[in-house]
């Protein structure tokens, strides 16, 4: 498979091919919505906003963003009200799952419009209608959660240490996260309780701070907290804190880099955290759609999974994730 530099290379060749051949942006008149996953703005979804609203206005796409609080079933409705709408191009989110999505995304390539996918994949979607355009960026999400795992042992976990993995383990492929960072401790030889996060907490994340902190109370031997959300990973500092915990007296694994987890990061609270390059998952489905749109490109794969951030790495990037970068 070709590397993420690769092909962001070639699209940007691409690009400016066409914007040489034409005064006008290549994307001018094309329509698209997009599923941004959570509310505006918060950690797990700023940069994706940055990037897509970043390529849109390169290419000149009118670009229309849907936020659901990760609600599957708003995504349901997202993607009908986009489909109504009749635009050139549609960017759903994995987490309802394919065969939710199966007949409204058939539906709506049927008609002509444009269909990838962002964030959390549906594989056999991608496989069915990828000469279609029904492309991916985001994580290869087993591989995130066991990178993520991987850190988190780098820091002396020992086999019999007690672990909990706080995930949607429930929802289609994107719980695949959580069993790649719970099988991955669990090789290691941890005992690894799974705690399913609710629909509830998976919105509102600030829900889940008594739920976690009563945990911890009543497991004084735990060792070690992994999850692969976003907003969870930001509560985890306060939420050890309420529990009576010191920095680094828990290993705890996350994902993205919100200001809530930068701040985790610096305390030692969070000992690392899955970055995904959330930018990227807004500017490339954009370019994707134009890609398909006009020169009726196929859908690409590109697995955003960059590495883990730590207490010693973070310093360096906090300027770029003040400005909705990274």
């Amino acid at each position: 498979m070709k590397s993420t530099k690769t092909l962001l290379a070639g699209a940007a060749a691409i690009s400016l091919l066409a914007g040489a051949a034409s005064a006008a942006p290549i994307g001018e008149g094309i329509v698209m919505y997009m599923q941004m996953g959570g509310n505006p703005g918060d950690g797990a979804t700023l940069a994706r906003q940055t990037g897509a609203a970043q390529a849109a206005e390169a290419l000149g796409v009118d670009l229309k963003e849907q936020f659901s609080a990760w609600a599957p079933e708003t995504m349901i409705n997202h993607f009908k009200e986009a489909v109504a709408a009749k635009p050139n191009c549609i960017e759903i989110m994995g987490h309802p799952g394919s065969a939710a999505f199966h007949d409204l995304v058939k539906g709506a390539v049927d008609q002509g419009i444009v269909v990838t996918v962002g964030n959390s994949p549906m594989t056999d979607l991608q496989a069915e209608f990828g000469p279609k355009g029904t492309g991916y960026a985001g994580v290869d999400l087993y591989a995130g959660g066991k990178l993520t795992a991987e850190a988190m042992l780098g820091k002396g976990l020992k086999a019999g240490d007690e672990a909990m993995v706080y995930g949607v383990f429930s929802q289609a492929e994107r719980g695949q996260s959580e069993k790649g960072l719970a099988e991955t401790l669990e090789a290691a030889g941890l005992k690894v309780d799974r705690l399913e996060i609710t629909q509830e907490a998976n919105s509102d994340a600030s829900l889940a701070v008594p739920i976690l902190a009563a945990y911890v109370q009543a497991h004084p031997d735990l060792k070690a907290i992994g999850t692969q959300h976003g907003g969870i990973t930001g509560i985890l500092a306060e939420t050890l804190q309420k529990a009576g915990k010191k920095p680094g007296e828990i290993v705890v694994g996350g994902i993205d880099l919100g200001p809530a987890t930068i701040d985790g990061l610096k305390s030692g609270y969070v000992t690392a955290t899955l970055d995904q390059l959330l930018y990227l998952q807004g500017f490339m489905p954009v370019l994707q759609c134009v890609l398909t749109a006009k020169y009726k490109m196929p859908g690409l794969s590109i697995n955003t999974g960059a590495g883990t951030v730590t207490p010693e790495t973070i310093e360096s990037l906090v300027e770029l994730i003040d400005a909705g970068i990274r």
